[in-house]
Formats: structure tokens, sequence, C-alpha cells
């Protein structure tokens, strides 16, 4: 049976990778994308069989088949569709502002809340697009930042990827001085075109990932309370530099960061959660094969010296399970607060990676009249 004609007031799809298409009769428009969808090697099929139905949705599951949808509909009136990174909000912060909430390990410490409170403000006196202001760490903030990066180094060399490793070097870090924002902005915007744009505390998911669409990684400036120098609720700044920093200068990884980030612009509340899901099992704790073994390319993965070694445990009876990474299916529920993870999800390379994340954001991105993110070009366009 023939799938059903589409609305006649369905607006054309921008695609990134596959080219815009001018479908003159919607069949012969369906027809077109179906073609070129096909072309996509990572994805398996996309489109099969649509009976009854009318695609009204951006993508839905139609009897246990991947439909990628469209339509027409404007995302609602409180999903902000921002035009630049200045749109994105970089203030408001969920879990743990300055005053920190009871589970927190400085809740009961005065002075680490007001210096908490100072870096904060930091953040919010930073114009997007301007220089990071340095922060003056204490002996006492560096001596955790000494203590951390003395103990994940080994680790490190371990269990980290190869690319991670190259450009670990490439940064320079040194034990005794917690690096500066700006520094480390310098060095993957040269590398990749990325930027770094501090930031208050956790942001909300929504303003974080589209801050990725823009080529924008917002990172925390403060560091963990001393009292846990190897246990942190919410991200620091160590976490951000050990974790995060050095991969951003790896191109595959940076534009499959931007992959989610595209995808994530006038998402709904579903599919922005889904998106969670798959940043968290990529950016934070993805893997990539690497002749005939795993390693851990997640920022939660390799700025935690207990998650490290559990990673490390992998293919051992009682490590964790390594799956291959489907981000058009199910992934599990995120636990915040449950210790390591139980699954870590693989990628081929960062490649493939890449093609498969573009493939899934290609698949779920609308043109809202507001514009999108080349992410092939590297480039931002909107259409006013």
């Amino acid at each position: 049976r023939k799938p059903p004609p589409l609305p006649r007031s369905v607006r054309t799809l921008s695609s990134m990778r596959l080219g815009a298409f001018s479908p003159t009769t919607p069949t012969a428009g369906l027809a077109q994308l179906q073609r070129a969808r096909s072309a996509s090697a990572k994805v398996e099929t996309l489109y099969s069989r649509v009976q009854g139905r009318t695609l009204t949705g951006r993508r839905q599951a139609i009897r246990g088949t991947r439909v990628p949808c469209y339509s027409i509909a404007l995302p609602e009136s409180s999903v902000p569709l921002p035009r630049s990174i200045a749109d994105i909000d970089n203030i408001s912060v969920l879990g743990y502002g300055a005053n920190l909430a009871e589970d927190h390990p400085g809740y009961l410490d005065p002075a680490y809340k007001a210096r908490r409170q100072y870096i904060a403000d930091l953040a919010r006196q930073h114009e997007a697009g301007g220089a990071i202001a340095d922060v003056d760490y204490s002996p006492e903030e560096t001596a955790v930042w000494t203590q951390t990066y003395c103990k994940l180094r080994p680790l490190l060399e371990k269990h980290a990827c190869r690319e991670y490793l190259h450009l670990l070097d490439q940064c320079n870090f040194v034990e005794d001085q917690v690096p500066q924002l700006q520094d480390m902005a310098d060095i993957i915007h040269q590398a990749t075109g990325w930027t770094i744009r501090p930031t208050a505390g956790l942001l909300s998911p929504r303003s974080f990932l589209n801050g990725l669409a823009f080529k924008t990684f917002h990172s925390t400036q403060y560091i963990r309370h001393p009292s846990q120098p190897g246990y942190t609720p919410e991200p620091d700044v160590v976490h951000e530099l050990l974790g995060h920093v050095p991969m951003l200068a790896n191109q595959h990884y940076a534009d499959l960061m931007q992959c989610i980030g595209i995808a994530s612009i006038g998402a709904s509340k579903a599919e922005l959660w889904h998106l969670t899901k798959v940043y968290w099992y990529t950016v934070e704790f993805g893997a990539v094969k690497e002749g005939g073994d795993v390693k851990g390319f997640g920022a939660g993965v390799l700025s935690s010296s207990d998650e490290l070694e559990w990673f490390g445990r992998h293919g051992t009876p009682d490590g964790p399970r390594i799956e291959d990474l489907d981000p058009f299916g199910k992934l599990p529920k995120i636990d915040y607060k449950g210790g390591v993870q139980p699954v870590y999800f693989a990628l081929d390379s960062f490649a493939d990676g890449l093609e498969l994340l573009r493939s899934y954001s290609d698949a779920v991105t609308l043109d809202h009249g507001v514009g999108y993110i080349d992410a092939a070009l590297h480039t931002p366009r909107v259409r006013l």
C-alpha cells in the first residue's frame, strides 16, 4: 500500500548532509527523501511501511518500524529557538546553585559557598564571545586539582582512547596549577573552531545542548569540595578540564557533539530527554573500539578514578557490559547518583560515530523558519 500523501501545508525539511529538497508534489517529495535517506549506510531502514497514518510528528515508531516524520508545526511558544549563542541562558542553573543542596559535600561550609558565589558571579558578568576571566585558585583548590590529576594520570594511560591521550599531551596540563578556561578555549578553537563559555553551574539540558549547536561548550570554573576530592555531585572545573576539554580538539568528536546540539533545537520535552540520554551515553560515558579492545572517551569516565577502574573491568564476569550505540533505539534510564555505570555504549570509531549521529540528527531536525546549523561545513546559518 502506498504511503498516505503529506498535508498540503508541509514545509520542506532542511537536511544538513543530504541537501534540501523542494518537491513539486507531496508524494514526489517523499519519494525524493526516501531515495536520499537510503544512501546513508549507517541508518537501518528508516522508511518502510506506513499504513493508514499521516506523517505528523518529528519522528515516531509505527508498529515497531522507525519512521522519521516531518510536519509544518512550529514548536510551542515555550520552546526557545536561539539564533545565536547569546540567546542561550548560561546563568540559570539546576540542582546546585551557590547555596548548594543538603546532600552536597560543601553544604555546611560557608567559606566554600562564598567562593562558589564569587566564581558564579564571574560567569554572570561574562559576555558571549568575550574573553573568559581567570580565576586565582587558592592553594587548597590547587591541591584538589593536584590530587585528582595525579591519581587519574596512570589510569588514563591504561584505559583512555588514543585520541584523548594524544590531545591530553597537547593541553600541557601540570599537576601544580589549575588550567584557565581561556587558555583551553584558545587551544580547541584553533583545532576545531569550538569555544568555551563559562556558566554559573549545571545548566538545564535544553540550554546546554542548544549551546552545542553553536559549537560552544558551557563550562564551570569552581572546584569540588576538598573534603571529597575524588567525588563531585555536579560538573566542576576538574571534570570539565580532564574529561571534556582534550576531546573537543578532535574534529570528529566535536562534530558529533554538534550533531546532538542541532537535534536539540526546537525539540519537544520527550525528544529532548532522549537527546540527553544520547549525550549521556556518548559524551559523558562513551567508549570506542580500539585494536580489539574498548577504550573510554566519555568525560564522566575519564575524570573519575572509580569510574575508570570499573570501566577497565569490562569483559570480565563481574565487570560492566559493552554494547553498540543505537541513538534511534531506547536507551537505559539515566541514574545520576547510582554510582558507576552498569553498561557503556561503544562506537566503532569516531568517524563512524559521527556518521551515525549525523544520520540521527538529520532524521529529527526540522526547519522552523528560524534556521539550522550546517554541521558538515561547521557554519551557523540563520534565515530571517
